[in-house]
């Protein structure tokens, strides 16, 4: 048991870096994704109000955890006032802590 954890561990020939297809030895591609861009600067919304619960839902999946920034692509600082407001209404009973 004590080997098998040592070895998966170890940094063996496939490493770290690189695409998935290499590491089966196939070639590599490479990935273009696009870039998120933020929803909220792009119409310009200053306050995330959190009496606005259409407006919030898109960010609570059915898990009713709130969406990580990687994930919805809400800049730094719209991710920060969103994580308040959907704090605050769930507080208030308008959004839920966990589902059934």
């Amino acid at each position: 048991m004590a080997e098998e954890r040592g070895s998966r561990h170890s940094s063996g020939p496939k490493g770290r870096g690189g695409s998935r297809g290499a590491e089966k030895g196939g070639p590599r591609r490479s990935m273009f994704r696009r870039r998120k861009v933020c929803k909220f600067c792009t119409d310009k919304i200053d306050f995330i109000d959190y009496k606005d619960v259409k407006m919030l839902q898109p960010f609570i999946p059915e898990r009713a955890k709130i969406i990580p920034r990687r994930i919805s692509g809400v800049c730094a600082m719209h991710q920060r006032t969103l994580q308040t407001a959907i704090k605050r209404a769930r507080l208030l009973a308008l959004l839920p802590y966990v589902t059934d």
